[in-house]
């Protein structure tokens, strides 16, 4: 996969409950993991005015049906997309996910999800760019 290697990764979230702004700058590192990726993102969250946190996160990425699915770490469907199909949904009630992948100046790209539900609504925009000191 075309996503194999480390990246920065710069993330910011626009809460339109609480009215904050997160930030997060670390690295996303996809590896091999038998017929996947796995991938994590780690890096260092800052929200609001609150004290930094330092975040991790890990999924797991397959080439399927034509695309790409990507599975929770413990290998639960997430969403599946491909190059011709960008949009992608994940239901998780009563919360909606929903995440727009922007390749067109690939190899930078970003992952556009909006978040609603009863206590979620929010914008997170992520942007990865290709490192070249990472395996």
């Amino acid at each position: 996969m075309d996503f194999e290697g480390g990246w920065r990764l710069d993330r910011r979230i626009e809460d339109r409950k609480t009215g904050l702004t997160g930030r997060l700058e670390g690295r996303a590192v996809w590896v091999p993991d038998q017929d996947r990726l796995q991938l994590t993102e780690t890096g260092t969250l800052r929200y609001g005015d609150g004290a930094p946190l330092q975040a991790e996160r890990r999924y797991l990425w397959r080439r399927q049906a034509g695309g790409i699915a990507v599975m929770f770490d413990d290998s639960r469907p997430f969403h599946w997309f491909s190059g011709d199909q960008t949009v992608a949904r994940h239901e998780c009630p009563p919360d909606q996910y929903h995440v727009r992948y922007d390749f067109h100046l690939w190899p930078d790209w970003r992952a556009i999800w909006t978040v609603t539900g009863p206590r979620k609504d929010y914008e997170m925009i992520s942007r990865y760019r290709r490192l070249t000191d990472l395996p």
